[in-house]
Formats: structure tokens, C-alpha cells, sequence
């Protein structure tokens, strides 16, 4: 047990944290580390009573009655801060233990002099206007979000993940809505039609998870053991609700089985509830009883697509697993947000793995997470991890890929090298010694660390507490035919100090008449794989062949040549993800080349995953590595063999990607006439079924190759009849306007916050701005882009800063858009180190693409 270290710097670190404290504790804005730390020094025992009166209209504000409740712990003369982002008007009144006092407000805390409080149980009161940034008010609905830090800007509170309380919670609302929240629902009276909504104490909760949701939505109620779990939805496709609602439920109720077997411990809170939300930002989130849901995602029809059957039960199960991850057991402090989101998405893998083959595990788990978690390990902004929070008005920008894909290729890794048992036993220990509290990632290290003789300390430094991926490399020399020696390399791809990733893989021997496959444990700097010594020589070597290994695995064209020999699908999507990474990187294979090969492939892969795969890559090469002139040259040629493999492939499913990548790339005036004909007579290719959303989709395609399209999208707008998608397709429909005074128009109200409350909508919008074929006028866009994201990041949601880089600068080849990064970061000298991280993340293959396109 290597712990030495570990406890030394927290001894040091407790010692000049009590010293800070000592000299003082600052009134900032936000919730700095300090005064959280100070805080639950402070206080225990926190209970919420809210009260809040919701009119109909979104423009009228919610009026709100709040006592809250704690025992204190007085030190010193330092005012109590109590959190609310909110202006001085919205704070009606202040009572403070049966006092009224004079409401002080002071960078986004009302402060509370210690001569109104007293040593043991306190009660302040408050009346006030609740803000609207974190209640996602839409036409008929809204729904909490308050994750990471956002409680506060609608109520007064502790708004810190470490001062777990609970919540009693009214609602009064219009007759005609429903609602739903984290505690039961205990009482309903209804008076002159307002309807009042009375729910039980929550069970213990961090802020950013008390929610709540009300609104105009259908009620559909089913059974999971002896309980009611209630959705609330919008969705007014018949067809869809009666194809969806059993597959919804069995994937709750199988992932629920799943982790209390895993974990030991039953469903740890009072009652289970759906919220399925139109247009929302993330694809889930995780509210005890009172879960959200992205409605494109739960609501499928019969020809849904095997990535979208997957991309449904992985966000269920997802979901299901944060009750244990990140509910019962919380991060004391949001730098360790990563450690709940990392267990969501491994345990999701494992429990919708439970009822596949191992094969079909290992290739969903290769194609959802290896390429997103290389596209930001492979930039120059990469970021670890583990990452340091000073306070958490800043952490939002913490979330992504590393966090969500790289994170559960590293569980996996460490996974393999103590032992599933041993993985298990230690994950269990944990959850059960820090139920309904709050725990760090260095807690489970601990644990962990008592599981297994390996060195996990140093381990963790590598894989969690620094950023970037090894380059693997070999080395192999032949005594004639046979290998005399094969020694495997490794180095980190962006040349920083010498880092040595320990991990497993598999190398994999192609002959024409058999394979042979060795894995690997790979720790050194260099190594010798000396199974390999004297085995006839291959046709070809695929290093990785499994899909477990993380990093730029070697891979040269000769794979190319006897592809064929590759049978196991797995094994051919680590070959497609190494080819691209190593095309990236200007080794092995040109852009055009690997387009060819990828094309080459449509008709031969009937895998779905790995066709949806190449297809990704087919139109990020297309449009973003490959020059006009190239382009152009390829385009016809490209369309008609797109088209001959949709034709060929013989599984729906297959024809449907293959539909939607000839959608993406066509540029010909056949194609153009192909696809109008199509979408004007709603009559989809023969093996092909097409519903409302494919047809938008298509609808809006067209209008980027129509240079009067305002015809097509009125014409478009008015076949939608559900109203949500109505007013999605209002907003997109701005953007790929032919029209440039419109598309200025729209670019230019994303300026005013109320503009892009809708964040969904808006970076889909954003997508259609600045796709290639508009990108000689929205480039001039680009400035504003960027001057616009610290406000972007201050007033938006976790995943909106992310989304507005990638929406606008994700398929730009063009030097000019890289001189407006370049000029931007040199001007901002002092810019945020984490947005300017995100920036460098969202423009690396523009950076790449001025080496690869010539």
C-alpha cells in the first residue's frame, strides 16, 4: 500500500489551508475553494423549505418563500456567506432566527453579521424573486438545472457539492400542468385554477442535484418493483411513445438489477422518476426521482439504428448508475467531478454489456470512446483528468471528452491491473464506508491500493493526473523468414518530458491461412516481446488488435493491402481509428489515400457500428483534409460510389448510414436532384424508411446547395407539427438561410443572452452557419465567436462553451480562420488557461489541417 506520499500532502495542505483561514476569509464572486472549505467547517445539518408560486407565462416572474435550517459552529467575526446570483431587488427579505434585518448582497452573497447568529441550530428565512438562468423556461414548461454551481442563481443556499441537505418543496402552478421533483408527492389541492403540489423531504442531496420540473406534460406512470416511476413527456408522435416506452423501462429496470448485484447495495433513494425533456442540452441528468432525459434519445421508431439503440440504453443505464456514482456518493469538491461521470459511463458499459457477447461489448466500447477521447488528447490543449478547481464559477469548463471517454478507457486499464475481483471489492468498500457523504478520487486510490500489489500511486500520476497519449511504436528484424526479435516503443506524442503509460493490448500476426495473437503488458520505455521470437514472418502486423490499448499505434498502408485477412470486427475498427490517427499525425497514409480506402470499404463492411465509423471519418476527410481543388475532383465519384454501397449493403439499418453520408458530402446537381426529388415527394430509396427528423434534415442539406432557399425552408417548416420542433426549426432555419442579411441577423442576436437560452438549437444552428460551403462569409464571423466566450461560459450551461467552439470552427481547413485564433490568443495573454485549453481543443485539426492540406 503506497500511501505515504498521499498522506504527507494532505497534512501540508490542511496546514496552510487553517492558516488562510486564520488570516481571514474574502468576499468574492462565485464559490471559491476557501470558503467551501470553511463553510463545512462550519456548518451540518442543512435542511431546505421552499415555496414557490409559478405563473403560466415565462415572462412573469416566480415568487419564492424559503426557510433554511442548519446547526453552526461560530468562529471568529466573519460574516456567514449565503449564495444568490441574483440583483439586490429579487432579495425581498431577510430573517435571521426570528429577526428581520436589512438584506446585504455583496458579489453574489447575502451576508449574514455573526451577532444575528448563534453557536447550534439556526433559521433563516428569505422572500425573493427566483433568477431564471438555471430554470430552462420554455413556451409551456420548465425544468432545474443547477449543476455545477447554478442552484444559486435561482434561490439562496450553500451552494457547494460537500454540505449535503435535504429539500421540502411547493409548488403552485397552473391546474392544467403537471410536475414532478426529488421527494414524493404527498399532497395536491387545487383553488381557482392553481394547483398546489406539496412533496416529502428529499433524501440527503448536494444542491446541484435538487430539482424539480413542471409544465404542460403528459403523465405516463409504470411500476418498477413495488414503486411508481412516473415520466413526464412532450413527445406527440404516437407511433414513437408506443415503440419506446417498454424498451425505456426494461433498460431502467435491467441497469437498476445490474448495479445492486454489482454494487451490494439496493436503490439508494426514495423513489424513481423521468422527465423527457425537448431540446435538451446534455443528453441526461442524473436528479434523484426526478431524472431528465434528452427527448431524440428515449423516443425511437421501429427503424432505429443499432448506434441509436445503443446511444438509448448507454444514457439510461448512465443515468440509472449515478444514483450510486455521484448521488449516494458525491465529490467533496468539483475538480473530482470526472470520478462520477467516469464510473457512470464504465458501469453503463458494463451493464448493457451483461446482456451482449463479449465481442459486441469490446466494439461499442472501442467506437464510442477511443476517437472522442483522442480528439482532445491529441491537441496541444489537451487537459488531464484530474484538474485543479480554484472555485466553481469555473466549473463547467472542467466537462468533456477526457472526462467522459478517455476516463473509462483509463477505469478499464486499471480494471485489468488489479482484477475485476479485486476492482469490484475496492469500488464496493467505497461506496458503502462514504454512502450519502462525499468522497475524493485519492479515497479510492486508498482503498484500492489495499486490493493489489501494484504501484497505483504512480500509475495514477501517468493515466489521471497528467494529459496526452503514448505513441507505440515497433521494432522487428527477420532472421530470413522468421522474426529474430520484436521490441515494442513508446513516447508521448507531443515530446514532453519522458512519460511511460503502463496498459495491455494485443499485437495480432496476419498469415494468408491463420492469425496469431499475443498480448502485451506494456511498462517500459522499451520492450521485448519474446513470444514473438521465431514465428514465421507475416503478411501484415496490427498492433492493438483487441481495441484495449490507448494511443498512436503504428500502422502502415501494408495493413491496407490484405485487409481482407481482417474478420473480427473489433479488430477492424482499431485498424480504422489507428489509420486515422496516424494520418493525423502526417505518418503512414495521405488523407486522399485514406479516403479511398474508407470508400473502398462501404460496400464490405456490413458491421453497423464500424460503417458508421468510416462514415464519420469519410466527411471529416472529405471536408476537412482534403483541399478544393481535390474536392472537387472527388466529389462526383465519391457520391456515385456512396450511392452504388447503399444500394449493395443489405441491412436497413447500413442504408440508412450510407444515406445520411451521401446527404452530408453531395455537391453534384444530380445528387442535388436525387435528394430534392426525395424530400419534395417524402418518398425515401427502396429500403430506406425516413421520419419527420430525416426529412428536416434532408430539408436543410439542400438549403445549404440552394442559393434561394427561402421556399424550401418555409415549405419545410410547415410539414413539422410538433410545436417544440417547430420552434427548433424556427431558430436553425436562420442560420442556413441563403440569405446573408438573415444569416447576419441571426449571428448578431447571439450577442443577447436571451438568445441562446436554447443551447441545443443554437449549436446545431451554429453548425449550418459555418459549414464549408458558407465559410467565405462566415469567416468574418469568427472574432465575435471568440470574444463571445467567456460570456458564453459565465452564462451558459457545462456542455455550451465546448459546443459553440466545435459548432463554428470544427470543419474550417482555411488559413484565415486560424490567423483569428492565433491573433485572439496572442492579444489575451492572461485568457482563462482552461477556455484558451478548449479553444486550442476545438481548432487542433484546423492546426493540422495546414500541414495535411497542400
Amino acid at each position: 500500500m503506497k500511501t505515504g506520499l498521499l498522506t504527507s500532502f494532505f497534512i501540508i495542505f490542511s496546514s496552510c489551508y487553517n492558516a488562510q483561514i486564520k488570516s481571514g476569509l474574502k468576499v468574492e464572486s462565485g464559490v471559491s475553494y476557501e470558503l467551501a472549505q470553511f463553510r463545512k467547517s462550519t456548518l451540518s445539518d442543512i435542511k431546505y423549505e421552499l415555496d414557490l408560486d409559478i405563473p403560466e407565462s415565462k415572462t412573469e416572474r416566480i415568487s419564492g418563500a424559503e426557510n433554511i435550517t442548519f446547526s453552526y459552529k461560530k468562529q471568529g467575526e466573519l460574516p456567514l456567506q449565503i449564495d444568490f446570483k441574483e440583483n439586490a431587488a429579487s432579495l425581498l427579505s431577510v430573517t435571521v432566527n426570528g429577526q428581520i434585518i436589512k438584506p446585504v448582497l455583496d458579489q453574489e452573497h447575502i451576508l449574514i453579521d455573526q451577532k444575528y447568529l448563534k453557536s447550534g441550530l439556526n433559521q433563516i428565512a428569505f422572500k425573493f424573486l427566483a433568477g431564471n438562468s438555471a430554470l430552462n423556461r420554455r413556451d409551456g414548461y420548465l425544468y432545474t438545472l443547477f449543476v455545477p454551481d447554478r442552484a444559486r442563481t435561482m434561490f439562496p443556499c450553500f451552494d457547494q457539492p460537500n454540505l449535503k441537505a435535504t429539500y421540502s418543496l411547493t409548488l403552485t402552478i397552473p391546474e392544467k400542468w403537471n410536475a414532478t421533483a426529488n421527494g414524493k408527492l404527498k399532497e395536491t389541492t387545487i383553488k381557482q385554477g392553481r394547483k398546489k403540489l406539496s412533496f416529502a423531504q428529499s433524501d440527503l442531496l448536494p444542491t446541484y442535484l435538487f430539482s424539480f420540473a413542471v409544465g404542460d406534460f403528459k403523465y405516463f406512470k409504470e411500476k418498477i418493483g413495488n414503486q411508481d416511476a412516473g415520466m413526464l413527456y412532450r413527445e406527440t408522435d404516437s407511433v414513437k411513445i408506443k415503440n419506446s416506452m417498454d424498451s425505456v423501462y426494461n433498460i431502467y429496470r435491467n441497469s437498476l438489477a445490474y448495479y445492486e448485484k454489482w454494487t451490494g447495495i439496493p436503490h439508494p433513494f426514495q423513489k424513481h422518476g423521468l422527465v423527457v425533456v425537448p431540446d435538451f442540452q446534455f443528453g441526461g441528468m442524473e436528479h434523484p426521482g426526478a431524472i431528465l432525459f434528452q427527448n431524440s434519445t428515449l423516443f425511437l421508431d421501429k427503424n432505429a439504428t443499432q448506434s441509436q439503440l445503443n446511444n438509448r440504453s448507454n444514457l439510461l443505464a448512465h443515468e440509472v448508475a449515478h444514483l450510486w456514482f455521484g448521488d449516494m456518493v458525491t465529490m467533496d469538491w468539483f475538480n473530482d467531478v470526472w470520478t462520477k461521470e467516469v464510473f457512470a459511463n464504465f458501469m453503463a458499459d458494463k451493464s448493457t454489456g451483461a446482456s451482449s457477447d463479449k465481442s459486441i461489448y469490446d466494439l461499442k466500447f472501442l467506437t464510442t470512446h477511443f476517437p472522442a477521447a483522442y480528439s482532445v488528447d491529441r491537441t496541444i490543449g489537451a487537459n488531464p483528468i484530474r484538474q485543479i478547481l480554484d472555485n466553481l464559477q469555473n466549473a463547467g469548463m472542467m466537462y468533456g471528452p477526457i472526462i467522459y471517454n478517455k476516463a473509462p478507457i483509463m477505469m478499464r486499464q486499471l480494471e485489468l491491473l488489479i482484477g475485476e475481483d479485486n476492482f469490484r471489492k475496492g469500488v464496493s468498500e467505497y461506496l458503502k464506508k462514504y454512502a450519502y457523504s462525499n468522497a475524493t478520487w485519492p479515497d479510492l486510490i486508498k482503498i484500492l491500493d489495499s486490493h493489489t500489489p501494484e504501484d497505483l500511486q504512480s500509475w495514477n500520476k501517468v493515466w489521471v493526473n497528467e494529459p496526452g497519449r503514448p505513441v507505440i511504436d515497433y521494432k522487428v528484424k527477420y532472421n530470413g523468414n522468421k522474426i529474430g526479435s520484436f521490441t515494442i516503443t513508446q513516447h508521448p506524442e507531443h515530446g514532453e518530458v519522458q512519460k511511460l503509460w503502463p496498459q495491455e493490448f494485443q499485437l495480432s500476426l496476419f498469415y494468408p491461412d491463420r492469425i496469431e495473437k499475443v498480448n502485451v503488458k506494456l511498462s517500459g520505455k522499451e520492450q521485448e516481446v519474446s513470444e514473438l521470437q521465431g514465428k514465421q514472418k507475416p503478411l501484415f502486423i496490427l498492433q492493438n488488435s483487441s481495441g484495449i490499448g490507448y494511443g498512436v499505434f503504428r500502422t502502415g498502408k501494408e495493413v491496407i493491402s490484405d485487409f481482407s485477412l481482417v474478420k473480427d470486427p473489433v479488430s477492424r475498427a482499431s485498424a480504422y481509428i489507428s489509420l486515422y490517427e496516424n494520418m493525423l499525425g502526417g505518418s503512414g497514409i495521405t488523407s486522399q489515400e485514406l479516403l479511398h480506402f474508407f470508400t473502398g470499404q462501404l460496400q464490405k463492411e456490413n458491421t453497423e457500428l464500424n460503417l458508421r465509423l468510416i462514415t464519420g471519418y469519410i466527411s471529416g476527410i472529405y471536408w476537412g483534409f482534403l483541399p478544393e481543388r481535390i474536392r472537387s475532383k472527388e466529389s462526383e465519384s465519391l457520391e456515385n460510389t456512396i450511392w452504388n454501397a447503399l444500394q449493395g449493403q443489405v441491412a436497413t439499418n447500413n442504408k440508412k448510414i450510407l444515406f445520411d453520408c451521401y446527404q452530408g458530402i453531395f455537391q453534384s446537381k444530380k445528387a442535388y436532384d436525387n435528394l430534392y426529388t426525395i424530400w419534395k415527394t417524402q418518398t425515401a430509396p427502396q429500403g430506406i424508411t425516413l421520419n419527420d427528423e430525416d426529412f428536416t434534415s434532408l430539408a436543410l442539406a439542400l438549403s445549404l446547395r440552394n442559393n434561394n432557399n427561402s421556399d424550401l425552408l418555409q415549405e419545410q417548416l410547415t410539414r413539422i407539427k410538433n410545436p417544440d420542433r417547430i420552434n427548433r426549426f424556427k431558430i436553425i432555419m436562420k442560420a442556413a438561410s441563403s440569405d446573408k442579411k438573415v444569416r447576419d441577423e441571426f449571428f448578431n442576436s447571439l450577442a443577447e443572452k436571451q438568445n441562446r437560452t436554447n443551447e441545443s438549437s443554437v449549436g446545431a444552428a451554429l453548425g449550418y452557419l459555418h459549414h464549408p460551403l458558407r465559410q467565405q462569409t462566415s469567416v468574418n464571423y469568427l472574432p465575435k465567436s471568440l470574444e463571445l466566450l467567456q460570456e458564453i461560459q459565465k452564462t451558459g450551461d457545462i456542455f455550451f462553451p465546448d459546443n459553440w467552439l466545435r459548432s463554428t470552427f470544427g470543419s474550417y481547413q482555411n488559413p484565415e480562420a486560424l490567423n483569428v485564433v492565433n491573433q485572439f490568443i496572442q492579444k489575451n495573454p492572461d485568457y482563462n488557461s482552461i477556455l484558451k485549453n478548449k479553444i486550442l481543443q476545438a481548432t487542433e485539426n484546423l492546426r493540422r489541417a495546414q500541414v495535411l492540406v497542400k
